[in-house]
């Protein structure tokens, strides 16, 4: 009886120093630095920020350009403390980069405890259905706004919220998934239903998500032929974004919000068709050579352009997705 003893504490120790790890790591500090300081990120004075009810009695927090066009637009998805001003924070940030942000909101209240924030989380991860029909219609309330690109719409998340945009990718049409450390899933079968491109960010130290099942997730998204960035930070842990937590690691947070704008960029934005008045031209040589399609008057139809007066801005987009070393 004496060994089966032993392993049952060393089993208990070890469920408790988890659970330790993750309450402090998601600790909420006192003068708690925010991301939207440490990233500076783009002037938010230039977007509107709402309330929208899009799911029952839950509330969203929508965040969109105040100038008029058409955007493409993004799930956020809370971690285990809830829709907190911290991630509305971040909505304001992505909004302002040009895109339309409804953070949503799973629990309908925000945590004040860590024990709370477990049992809000575990609630759901032992059946998510609800949260699932919760996700789906963030996606349909986005599909139905005026200044919005129904067919331009990614999910991301942090933590839970990682784990959560991965779930939505598997039971809704997406055009991109992003996931900040949240639990996954290697299963080939289930990952199928995925069609467009991942990005996964991980901490190396992180004992919740390890690398191990950081590798299996890359691993069953390349067998599947899914496009994927997987980034693994080295010596950093768990939850290493949040600037609440102990893990807090802001050099390599500012590197992963470059490298999260950049990818939802580049699958949202610019690898969409030309307009068609950026076409329109006189001449031919009022063309010049991109990647975007021919110019309405362009000899034989053969070359891909863009009209010159347009040039500056092509060449502006281009160079943020894609700086110059």
């Amino acid at each position: 009886m004496g060994w089966k003893y032993l392993i049952l504490v060393i089993s208990l120790f070890l469920l408790v120093s988890c659970a330790q790890q993750e309450h402090i790591v998601e600790q909420a500090a006192p003068n708690q630095i925010k991301n939207v300081d440490v990233l500076k990120n783009s002037d938010t004075s230039g977007i509107t920020t709402e309330d929208a009810g899009y799911f029952g009695n839950s509330k969203g927090f929508l965040a969109k350009p105040k100038k008029e066009g058409i955007y493409p637009a993004v799930v956020m998805i809370h971690e285990w403390w809830g829709l907190n001003d911290n991630i509305k924070e971040m909505a304001r940030s992505l909004a302002a980069e040009g895109y339309v942000v409804l953070a949503v909101d799973l629990f309908g209240k925000v945590a004040k405890t860590p024990d709370e924030a477990r049992q809000l989380t575990s609630a759901i991860r032992s059946n998510n259905t609800g949260a699932i029909q919760n996700m789906k219609a963030a996606v349909e309330y986005l599909k139905k706004q005026s200044n919005v690109d129904d067919n331009k719409i990614a999910s991301m998340g942090w933590c839970f919220g990682g784990q959560m945009s991965l779930q939505l990718s598997l039971n809704e049409l997406l055009a991109a998934t992003v996931i900040y450390y949240g639990n996954l899933e290697a299963d080939p079968a289930k990952l199928s239903a995925i069609k467009w491109p991942v990005l996964g960010i991980f901490g190396e130290k992180d004992t919740s998500i390890p690398v191990e099942s950081v590798k299996k997730f890359e691993a069953a998204l390349k067998q599947l032929g899914i496009e994927n960035e997987i980034h693994i930070y080295p010596n950093v842990g768990h939850a290493f974004a949040n600037p609440s937590g102990a893990n807090y690691a802001p050099n390599e947070t500012m590197d992963a919000w470059k490298k999260t704008i950049g990818f939802l960029d580049r699958n949202l934005k610019f690898f969409r068709p030309i307009p068609d008045e950026w076409k329109a031209c006189s001449i031919d040589s009022d063309c010049v050579e991109t990647s975007g399609g021919p110019c309405t008057c362009a000899n034989e139809g053969v070359q891909d352009a863009i009209n010159k007066k347009y040039l500056d801005e092509w060449q502006s987009n281009l160079e943020k997705i894609w700086p110059k070393v």
